[in-house]
């Protein structure tokens, strides 16, 4: 059987605890303690989607100190992000490429029939659902955007 993520991320702590994989630890943690503030503001359960969802913010928010950190010249602080950031990526559902992208909101734009850049709030929930955790939102957003200018 399948194990959901929740189950997955609580699994993995104890076998970090167990192997005293100090940085594995402390990443679940983060993850685990963000899904259970989620779930504590929304008075509900999350699903995997929504658990995703909070990686993939998490992994974003690594890119963007790696960035910083690089900017700064803080190469210790680079390396431990980016060790932090694998860490991550092994829950989250493998990256799909523009092209991937760009295909799926071609055939999203047909499904709603959408026209031109007023039509965008049609296509970017729907393919925002479909590529949750696949895609960065951003990428997503400037696809279409393009996609209905043109």
């Amino acid at each position: 059987m399948e194990l959901g993520l929740s189950e997955r991320l609580n699994s993995d702590l104890k076998q970090a605890m167990k192997n005293g994989d100090k940085v594995r630890r402390s990443v679940i943690r983060l993850v685990l303690a963000s899904v259970q503030n989620a779930a504590i503001a929304r008075k509900a359960a999350l699903e995997d989607s929504d658990i995703l969802g909070i990686l993939a913010k998490e992994a974003r928010q690594h890119q963007e100190s790696i960035e910083a950190f690089k900017q700064g010249n803080r190469q210790d602080l680079v390396a431990q992000e980016e060790a932090e950031l694998i860490i991550l990526q092994e829950y989250l559902p493998q990256q799909i490429t523009r092209d991937e992208i760009i295909a799926e909101a071609r055939r999203i734009v047909e499904e709603v029939g959408a026209q031109g850049p007023g039509d965008k709030g049609k296509v970017m929930p729907k393919l925002m659902t479909q590529l949750k955790g696949k895609a960065d939102g951003r990428e997503i957003n400037t696809v279409v955007t393009e996609l209905l200018s043109s």
